[in-house]
């Protein structure tokens, strides 16, 4: 159950399949709502989205338990998930609602977010300039039914073999110790 200690968080680093299927299964994250955010038009649809012309980018929002995983913690994760460095841009999908952006939620996720990319960026640990925007959220728009739990539906999909599992089997051998026992999924649990 989600109680009001418990933070949420915007984040936007590529497909929101890929997004949803790595965060649902890490220990503190209560509950996962991929959706839309960063545009200027309201409750868009999946097409509207697609076709460039809305501004909003496919995210996740985020519930979590900041006494199981800080957000620096939870923004080491997105920022291993994906790559940083590509503007508008992950592996196949390309396209400005791909982009890389941190939506904080409120001035202490932002002076995180902003120490965190800074010092991923005096790591070296990139060979390209990090690309992710950090920026005010506004508004959510949550994605269509048919998105929800994508990964753990259709499995058998090419996308979710070839796209999201590699992802997916990367996370689970990097933050073993952090894995949950059972998805969080997208509605609200206890961790």
């Amino acid at each position: 159950m989600i109680s009001q200690t418990d933070e949420v968080t915007t984040l936007a680093g590529g497909c929101f399949w890929c997004l949803e299927a790595v965060f649902e299964q890490l220990q503190g994250v209560l509950q996962v709502e991929s959706g839309y955010s960063g545009g200027h038009l309201p409750n868009p649809s999946y097409e509207q989205v697609c076709g460039e012309g809305t501004g909003h980018a496919e995210v996740v929002q985020l519930h979590f338990n900041p006494e199981v995983i800080s957000f620096q913690d939870l923004l080491g994760v997105f920022l291993s998930i994906h790559d940083p460095t590509t503007l508008n841009r992950q592996g196949p999908d390309v396209g400005s609602r791909y982009r890389s952006e941190i939506f904080y939620h409120g001035p202490e996720q932002k002076a995180i977010a902003e120490q965190v990319i800074g010092e991923l960026e005096r790591s070296g640990m990139w060979a390209q300039p990090i690309v992710t925007e950090i920026t005010p959220f506004e508004s959510f728009y949550a994605a269509e039914e048919y998105h929800r739990e994508y990964y753990r539906r259709n499995l058998d999909q090419a996308y979710c073999q070839f796209i999201i599992e590699p992802k997916v089997a990367k996370f689970r051998k990097q933050y073993l110790a952090r894995l949950r026992t059972e998805p969080a999924g997208t509605s609200a649990e206890s961790s």
